[in-house]
């Protein structure tokens, strides 16, 4: 048993050494290796004394487990957000995750979760620290073994690291990840110290910042505007063969409709600062004109009076609203966007069931603008920002579209939310996951598609965009943060504004539509709709 005990510490002290930080680089051909810390580590403890050997192997068992576990959580995050954990920023994402947990398989197993998470936690570190404890004490009872073993492996390091050996392939046989993980986070916190510099740098300089309203978005006068966020929509909808059939062909059936309605339409696309979540970081780069990838650029922001394209209408005296069925709580950040009036989740009229993490759907959501502020008797031009959120994961069940007059006050759609499979059972399938994700999308844009057919008039002008690409489990890893973008409009002069960008006819961009970055935007959708500032 003591035997079998030692063999099992050595196997989680060797795991938690050479295993990557992605969920690709978890395999057995990772124990194949040779971790150069644990040969530091042995001479380490044979070049120490009783009393400092055991505290080294107590702060390093710490160390090693709590690097296990970030490795854990990157796992996690590369699947599910395409990227590293911040462990400075990210923890806001820990709400987040209980909600999508709860709207998926329910709050009791959200909170077994949570506890399951923190007690795995707790053991990650526990029982790597107990296993470098026993492996120190073994490499002090037999020192003179340990001293030939660590000389031929290190030998044996060497050489495979200048020649490059590897068992399995991309998997180096001479192993520092973990050493280089720790390195890596020093220098993540200190990038992002120079990047919160930088960024300070770029708040300070705007060259819209004391533009007259009066010259402000002169293209657009008497317009009422529309910037729309889809969420999730992204560059994959409209491009994986296993969506685009579908999804083109509403946006094409779309784009008929609405040219029989008058209107036209110019698309492109956007790379986003985010992916799979953090649609926030999304709508503030949009609108701020500044690149937000990450929550601390986020918080800093939301303290400036920087002009926000919303600010930038509300200026030239519009009159904006914004209609937030995704916002549940106080939102004391909306204030970055200078809306006069924020419809929230609950200001909505909404009384029917909630769709998964949507709290209604989007159809009814555009509804409730029209009663209460597009189809009112107001001369003041409209500008409103609004969210489409039926298309945010877990993307079911989705609801179905209904005529817009027996909408009323949202029951209608009370049987649909009993209607599918239990999400627990789906999202075991990524195959029924994708068609989940691609309904809710064409769910979101029919809606919003038949919205501009039956309220849009000549002085309709609608800006609807996605925020960011869909989970990888939808994407696939290493797809692109494009998302599509499209401007539509009756009045042909507003279009023509914007022919020197290129963007290509209708309401689906194709593969070689100009991509920008979403920071881009404000600046030159301001110079295109308004003079050109001074420099």
């Amino acid at each position: 048993m003591t035997r079998l005990t030692t063999v099992l510490a050595a196997l989680l002290v060797l795991l938690a050494l050479t295993a990557g930080n992605k969920p690709d680089q978890f395999t057995l051909g990772t124990l194949a290796r040779i971790p150069v810390e644990a040969l530091l580590g042995v001479v380490l403890v044979l070049a120490l004394r009783t009393g400092a050997r055991r505290a080294a192997a107590v702060l390093g068992g710490v160390g090693l487990g709590l690097l296990g576990l970030l490795k854990i959580v990157d796992m996690g995050f590369h699947a599910v957000l395409a990227r590293q954990f911040d462990p400075i920023l990210d923890w806001i994402l820990l709400d987040d995750a209980i909600s999508f947990l709860t709207d998926s398989f329910g709050r009791g197993a959200a909170i077994g979760a949570a506890v399951v998470a923190a007690l795995l936690a707790v053991a990650v570190v526990v029982l790597t620290t107990l296993a470098v404890l026993r492996l120190t004490d073994l490499v002090a009872r037999h020192s003179v073994a340990a001293t030939r073993t660590v000389v031929v492996l290190g030998a044996a390091w060497l050489a495979c690291a200048v020649l490059g050996v590897q068992i399995v392939p991309g998997v180096p046989v001479a192993a520092r990840n973990t050493a280089g993980l720790a390195y890596g986070r020093a220098q993540q916190i200190r990038d992002g110290l120079r990047s919160q510099q930088e960024f300070s740098r770029q708040v300070a300089v705007d060259a819209f910042r004391d533009v007259p309203g009066d010259q402000l978005l002169t293209g657009l006068r008497g317009k009422d505007v529309m910037l729309v966020f889809v969420e999730s929509y992204g560059r994959d909808a409209v491009e994986d063969p296993e969506f685009a059939p579908q999804v083109g062909a509403v946006l094409d059936a779309g784009t008929q409709r609405l040219a029989a309605a008058g209107f036209a339409a110019r698309s492109a696309f956007l790379t986003s600062p985010t992916t799979s979540s953090g649609s926030w970081l999304a709508h503030s780069t949009f609108l701020s004109g500044l690149w937000i990838d990450n929550q601390q650029r986020y918080r800093n922001l939301v303290t400036t009076d920087r002009l926000t394209l919303t600010g930038a209408f509300r200026r030239a005296n519009w009159r904006t609203v914004g209609i937030m069925p995704g916002v549940t709580r106080a939102w004391p950040e909306g204030e970055l966007y200078d809306y006069e009036k924020i419809y929230d989740s609950s200001q909505l009229g909404y009384h029917g069931p909630k769709f998964s993490w949507a709290t209604m759907p989007d159809q009814y959501a555009l509804a409730a603008f029209e009663r209460y502020e597009h189809g009112t008797p107001d001369a003041a031009p409209l500008m409103a920002g609004i969210t489409l959120v039926s298309s945010h994961a877990p993307w079911t069940p989705t609801p179905r579209f209904v005529d817009w007059d027996d909408l009323g006050d949202g029951s209608v759609f009370a049987p649909m939310a009993k209607e599918g499979e239990p999400k627990r059972s789906r999202w075991g399938n990524s195959a029924k996951v994708r068609a989940d994700y691609r309904q809710s999308v064409e769910y979101s844009l029919n809606s919003l598609i038949s919205y501009i057919e039956k309220y849009g008039d000549d002085d309709t002008v609608v800006v609807f965009l996605g925020d960011h690409q869909p989970a990888p489990v939808v994407t696939g890893a290493g797809a692109s943060r494009d998302v599509p973008i499209t401007i539509v409009a009756h009045d042909p002069a507003v279009l023509d504004r914007i022919s020197r960008w290129d963007w290509q006819d209708g309401l689906k961009p194709g593969r070689r539509a100009p991509v920008w970055r979403m920071d881009s935007f404000r600046d030159r959708f301001l110079t295109a709709f308004g003079p050109r500032p001074a420099s």
